[in-house]
C-alpha cells in the first residue's frame, strides 16, 4: 500500500520528466546555450517580447514592448508635390523614363528633408541578466522551447543538483515569469540586474522592485517621446531576498518566481498621454498574487486555445531526435519529415506570441528586436512583408489573430487621407510602401523604393479575405469605409494612358525592381492593375452583401471594365509592367507581377490555362534561392501551380543554415528556426507556414481543393484543423500520396464544392453530387477577369493539369461531413 500511495504521488512528476523527452513534437531543443541573438529562443504575448539566451553562470532575456518606438505621433507627406507627381505622369506617358525617375527622386530625395521623416525605428525596452554564482562547467545542459505550451525552459546540473528554470510570456496575465527551481533545498542564489541601450535611462531599486525607465530616441524631424518602465519583482521560498542600488539579490531559496512588467505612455497611434508606470504595475501587482503553478497553467490553458486547433502529421524519423541546430543543418541531406511540421508550427506559435487582439500587428522582426536601430527600422514594410506575416492567420485557424493587423488598416484609413488628398488631390485614402506606429502614409525611402501608392490598397485585402472566410456580415459592415475609402482613391487617381486609353496607377513602380539601370518608376504595373482590380471588385461585393451603394458599385464595374488586361509577354512571361519589358536572366527577389497568383485569385489553372502558364514561366525564369521572405512567398505560388515537389524545394532551401553574421540575399534559417533574409525577418517564417496550407487545402478557386499540391516526400499523413473559405474547417488524411478521407465540419452551411484529384465518396448519410456549374456559394466567387493579351513573339505551353474529380455536398452549419477515397 505504502508503494502505491508513494507511486501515485509520484505520477505527476513522472509526467513531467516525460514530457522534457526531446522527442517531443513541438519542442525546439538545443544542448548548449545560446551565444548570438539569432540561437536566442522567443517568447511573447503580444504586447511583450523576450528573446532567452539560456545561459548558465547568467541568463540574459532581451526585453520588448511593442510601442516602444522612436519619435512621436504625426504623418510624414512631403508638401507642395503635387505638380512634380502631375510632371512626373507626363514625363512616363511620353516614354521619358529617366527623366520621370530623375525628377521623382528630386522630389522624394533618399534621405528624408529636415521637415518629414521615412519613419521611425522599433526599439527594444533593455535586458534583464540573472547571475548564478558558480554555476560553471554545467552537466546534461538543454535548452528548450515548446512551443504547445509556450514556455522556454534551461536544466542542467552543478554538482549533483539539478537546476530548472522555466520562462514564458504569460498571455493571462501580461507579465514574463521566470521560475527558478532545483531539486535541492536551499540551492538557488543569483543576482538581477537590468541594462539598456538608450541613452535616456535610470536604473533603481524602489520597494524591493528593480526598475528601468527609459525615453526612446529621437530620429529625423521628430523627437523620442516614448517613455517606458520596466519594474522586476522577485517571490522567493525560503533563503533570502535583499537589494543594492541597481539590483536584487536571492540567497539560499528554495525556489524563485520573477515578474517583469512593462508599461509605456502610448495610448495609441495620436495619445501618448499614458502613465507607464502605472500600466506596469497594474499587470504586476494582479500577476504577483497568483501561485506560480496557476499562473503557468492559465498562460498555457489560453495559448492552448489558439495551438491545439491545428494538428500536422508528416511522418517522424530518427532525425526528430537531433537537437534543432542539427535538425536544420542536416535537413535537405536527411529524411526529417517532422522538421517541416514542427517549422509549421512554429509559424503559427510566433502569430500566437506575437499577435493577440488589442496589441499591434507584428512588424518585420514580428515583435523581437534587439537593435537601436534595426534594419529597415524593423517597421511595417507593406509591398510584401507586413501582408506575408498574416497571410497564415485565416487558413492556419488563427483568425482571431488577424484584428490587430485589422486595427492598424483603420488606423491608416484616417492617416492616409492626408497622403491622398494633399499627394494626388483625391478623396479616399491610401498609404505607400511603408509605416510604422505613428501610422505612417507618406513615401519613404526617396523617389526610387518610395513611390508606390499601393500599401494600404493591398492590405485592405486582408478584410475581404476575413470576410470570406468567416461570413461575418457585422464585421464587414464596421470595415466598409475602409473597403470604399481605398476603392475611392482609385476612382479619382486613375490615370488614362495614351497608348490603349487604360486607366493606370501614376506614378508607381513594380516594388523595388527595375526595368532601366537605376529606373523603376512606371504607370500600369502589372501588380498595380491586379490590385486596383481586387480593390474595386472587394467593394462592388461587400455593397452587394451589405444591400447598398449601388451607384457606387456601378462606378467601379465602368471602371474595371477600362482597367488593362494582363499581358503575356514575348518569353511567355506573364509581363510585370505595362509594356514588354522583363528580362529572363531578372533574379529580382520581388515577382510582384505574381500577386495574381497568390495572394490573389486572378490566375486560375482552370479559367486561365495561358496566364497560369505565363506566371509559371516568369517564376522559373526568377529561380528558387533568394531572401527568406521570397522563397516564402514561392512556396505558396509553387503550391499554387500545384507542383508540390518544387514548393517542398523551395521548404528545403528555406531550411538551410542563414549565415550568423551580415546581411545578404540567400535566405536560410538561424538555429532558432527564425527566417532569414538575412539579417532576421519574421515575414518568412510565416510565408512558408501559409505555403505549408496550400500545398494542402486550398479555396480561391471555386471550390474546396483537397491535397493540391503533395509533394512525394509526404507520401503519407493528416492534418486537422484547417480552414477554407465559406467557414469550412477540414481534416485531412492521406496515405501513398493519395486522400484517404476528409472531414469537413460547416460552420455557415451553403454549398461545398469538393476538387480533389481522385474519386471520392460520401460517408454515412453524405449526399455528394457530381458538380455542375458555377458553385452557388457566394464565398467562392471566382475572378472575373479580362482575357490576356498576348505577344506574337510568345510561345506558350499547355499546362499539364491533373484530371481533378468535382463534387457539391450541400451543408448546414453546426454539422460534419466526411468523404473518402473510392
Amino acid at each position: 500500500m505504502l508503494f502505491l500511495i508513494c507511486f501515485v504521488f509520484l505520477l505527476p512528476v513522472l509526467s513531467v520528466q516525460g514530457q522534457s523527452n526531446v522527442g517531443s513534437p513541438y519542442r525546439l531543443w538545443y544542448n548548449k546555450p545560446a551565444t548570438s541573438w539569432n540561437e536566442a529562443l522567443p517568447i511573447g504575448n503580444g504586447r511583450l517580447a523576450a528573446m532567452v539566451f539560456g545561459g548558465v553562470s547568467g541568463e540574459q532575456l532581451q526585453l520588448n514592448e511593442e510601442t516602444v518606438w522612436a519619435g512621436e505621433p504625426g504623418n510624414n507627406i512631403i508638401e507642395g508635390v503635387y505638380d512634380s507627381i502631375r510632371q512626373i505622369r507626363k514625363l512616363l506617358f511620353e516614354g521619358k523614363y529617366k527623366q520621370a525617375q530623375d525628377l521623382s527622386n528630386a522630389t522624394f530625395p533618399r534621405q528624408a528633408p529636415k521637415n518629414s521623416n521615412y519613419g521611425m525605428q522599433y526599439q527594444p525596452v533593455g535586458n534583464l541578466s540573472i547571475n548564478f554564482p558558480g554555476h560553471d562547467n554545467p552537466a546534461e545542459y538543454r535548452r528548450t522551447l515548446d512551443i504547445q505550451q509556450a514556455v522556454a525552459s534551461v536544466q542542467y546540473k552543478i554538482g549533483g543538483v539539478a537546476f530548472t528554470r522555466e520562462m514564458f510570456a504569460s498571455l493571462a496575465d501580461g507579465v514574463v515569469i521566470i521560475r527558478l527551481s532545483a531539486d535541492k533545498p536551499h540551492s538557488i542564489s543569483c543576482q538581477l540586474a537590468m541594462n539598456t541601450p538608450h541613452k535616456e535611462r535610470s536604473i533603481a531599486v524602489e520597494n524591493g522592485r528593480l526598475l528601468l525607465k527609459g525615453k526612446t530616441s529621437d530620429s529625423d524631424n521628430k523627437l523620442g517621446k516614448v517613455e517606458f518602465e520596466a519594474v522586476v519583482q522577485a517571490k522567493t521560498e525560503g533563503g533570502k531576498l535583499t537589494t543594492g542600488d541597481t539590483s536584487i539579490q536571492i540567497t539560499g531559496a528554495d525556489a524563485a518566481t520573477v515578474y517583469i512588467s512593462i508599461g509605456t505612455n502610448v495610448k495609441n497611434y495620436h495619445d501618448i498621454s499614458g502613465d507607464p508606470e502605472a500600466k506596469a504595475l497594474g499587470y504586476l501587482s494582479a500577476a504577483i498574487k497568483k501561485e506560480y503553478a496557476a499562473a503557468k497553467a492559465g498562460h498555457t490553458r489560453q495559448y492552448r486555445t489558439y495551438f491545439d486547433r491545428v494538428l500536422l502529421d508528416l511522418g517522424t524519423t530518427d532525425a526528430a531526435q537531433k537537437p534543432t541546430d542539427e535538425r536544420v543543418r542536416d535537413f535537405a541531406a536527411g529524411n526529417d519529415p517532422q522538421l517541416v511540421a514542427l517549422y509549421f508550427q512554429f509559424g503559427r506559435y510566433l502569430l500566437i506570441s506575437g499577435s493577440q487582439p488589442g496589441t499591434q500587428p507584428t512588424n518585420l522582426q514580428g515583435k523581437w528586436n534587439d537593435k537601436m536601430s534595426p534594419p529597415w527600422d524593423s517597421k511595417y514594410t507593406i509591398n510584401i512583408n507586413t501582408e506575408m506575416n498574416y497571410w497564415p492567420a485565416e487558413s492556419a485557424n488563427l483568425s482571431e489573430l488577424h484584428q490587430p493587423l485589422f486595427d492598424m488598416i483603420k488606423d491608416l484609413s484616417v492617416t492616409g487621407r492626408e497622403s491622398a488628398q494633399k499627394m494626388y488631390h483625391a478623396r479616399g485614402w491610401n498609404a505607400h510602401h511603408n509605416t510604422d506606429l505613428w501610422r505612417i502614409t507618406g513615401p519613404v525611402d526617396g523617389g526610387f523604393y518610395g513611390m508606390w501608392p499601393m500599401g494600404g490598397a493591398w492590405l485592405t485585402q486582408h478584410l475581404w479575405q476575413h470576410y470570406l472566410f468567416t461570413g461575418d456580415k457585422a464585421f464587414l459592415q464596421d470595415v466598409y469605409p475602409v473597403l470604399k475609402g481605398a476603392a475611392l482613391f482609385y476612382v479619382d487617381a486613375l490615370q488614362e494612358e495614351p497608348g490603349h486609353k487604360w486607366l493606370v496607377v501614376a506614378p508607381s513602380m513594380s516594388p523595388e525592381n527595375t526595368y532601366q539601370s537605376n529606373v523603376g518608376i512606371s504607370a500600369g504595373t502589372t501588380m498595380d492593375n491586379q490590385i486596383v482590380f481586387d480593390v474595386f471588385s472587394n467593394a462592388i461585393r461587400a455593397a452587394a452583401a451589405l444591400n447598398q451603394d449601388g451607384a457606387f458599385a456601378d462606378t467601379l464595374r465602368t471602371m474595371i471594365a477600362k482597367l488593362p488586361p494582363m499581358q503575356i509577354g514575348q518569353h511567355g512571361q506573364l509581363q510585370e509592367w505595362l509594356q514588354d519589358w522583363d528580362r529572363p536572366d531578372d533574379k529580382h527577389r520581388h515577382i510582384s507581377h505574381l500577386y495574381g497568383l497568390f495572394p490573389s485569385n486572378q490566375i486560375s489553372p482552370y479559367g486561365n490555362p495561358q496566364l497560369f502558364d505565363a506566371a509559371k514561366t516568369s517564376l522559373v525564369n526568377r529561380g528558387d534561392k533568394s531572401t527568406g521572405w521570397s522563397m516564402g512567398w514561392k512556396v505558396n505560388w509553387w503550391a499554387r501551380l500545384q507542383d508540390g515537389n518544387r514548393a517542398y524545394k523551395l521548404i528545403s532551401d528555406q531550411l538551410t543554415p542563414a549565415p550568423m553574421e551580415g546581411g545578404g540575399q540567400s535566405g536560410g534559417t538561424y538555429p532558432n528556426l527564425l527566417d532569414a533574409h538575412p539579417p532576421f525577418q519574421i515575414d518568412g517564417n510565416f510565408g512558408c507556414t501559409s505555403g505549408i496550407v496550400e500545398m494542402l487545402l486550398q479555396s480561391q478557386d471555386g471550390a474546396l481543393q483537397l491535397l493540391p499540391a503533395l509533394p512525394d516526400a509526404w507520401s503519407k499523413g493528416s492534418v486537422k484543423g484547417l480552414v477554407a473559405r465559406g467557414g469550412f474547417v477540414v481534416d485531412l488524411n492521406w496515405e501513398s500520396g493519395k486522400l484517404r478521407s476528409a472531414t469537413i465540419y460547416s460552420k455557415l452551411g451553403g454549398n461545398c464544392r469538393i476538387r480533389a484529384y481522385d474519386p471520392v465518396k460520401g460517408g454515412t448519410g453524405v449526399q455528394l453530387a457530381t458538380a455542375a456549374g458555377n458553385n452557388s456559394n457566394p464565398f467562392f466567387a471566382v475572378a472575373a477577369v479580362k482575357q490576356p493579351l498576348l505577344s506574337e513573339k510568345a510561345h506558350l505551353n499547355t499546362p499539364q493539369l491533373r484530371k481533378v474529380y468535382e463534387y457539391d455536398l450541400p451543408t448546414k452549419a453546426g454539422q460534419r461531413y466526411t468523404v473518402s477515397l473510392q
